[in-house]
């Protein structure tokens, strides 16, 4: 079967975890960057009942201490970096649970899969993101130019994915060059940490019949 699962991130609230999760959503993302309007305390994202989905936490300049404090008072199933951190500080968490986030638009082709060769032994999945650094820009990524990128591990495709967006982006994958999971956030809000249930909804099922079709192919 074709697999393409979506994580949905940025959640604050009881409500729209529950949502998520009933819809479908394979991974639900917590932020614990206090700059971001999305920030949540780690006591409040362990009390979210997320159901089976897996708990991620994205962090954004966190060492290493803070990083594991919070994965265990958050019941944190994966680490997402969006840091710039190294090799070092992945190997320290486990490369079992860390996702690691590269942006290909500040890195030629051939320096981007030079980046992702160096941390493909200390994480388990890529995240690739538009922008620079830091969090989620809520920009798309050029799909065109990405088919330039083999990553060599399982990835998730981040920035701007949203029911306008999301039509597009899917109709660009192949059964030979797609990403693992769709990272979805800001293009599914009425406002920062709370989630349009609609564009939950909308998005998730466009997900689900791009999988159906690529099952029937």
């Amino acid at each position: 079967m074709a697999e393409l699962l979506c994580k949905i991130c940025g959640l604050t609230r009881a409500e729209d975890v529950a949502f998520c999760h009933g819809m479908g959503a394979d991974f639900i993302g917590f932020i614990f960057a206090r700059r971001s309007p999305r920030f949540v305390e780690a006591g409040h994202a362990a009390l979210l009942p997320v159901g089976s989905a897996l708990r991620v936490g994205v962090f954004v300049g966190s060492d290493i201490a803070e990083v594991r404090d919070i994965a265990r008072r958050a019941r944190l199933d994966m680490i997402q970096l969006h840091g710039g951190e190294d090799v070092e500080f992945c190997r320290a968490l486990g490369a079992e649970r860390v996702i690691k986030t590269i942006w290909p638009e500040r890195l030629s082709p051939e320096k981007a899969a030079e980046e992702m060769e160096r941390f493909a032994p200390v994480c388990a999945y890529f995240l690739l993101d538009a922008g620079g650094a830091g969090g989620g820009s809520g920009k798309l990524l050029d799909t065109a130019a990405l088919r330039r990128l083999h990553p060599p591990k399982p990835w998730f495709l981040a920035g701007g994915l949203g029911t306008d967006t999301l039509p597009s982006v899917l109709s660009s994958f192949t059964p030979a060059w797609r990403p693992y999971a769709l990272d979805m956030n800001s293009a599914l809000e009425s406002s920062p940490g709370v989630k349009d249930h609609d564009m939950v909804r909308k998005a998730l099922g466009l997900a689900g019949a791009w999988r159906q079709d690529a099952v029937l192919r």
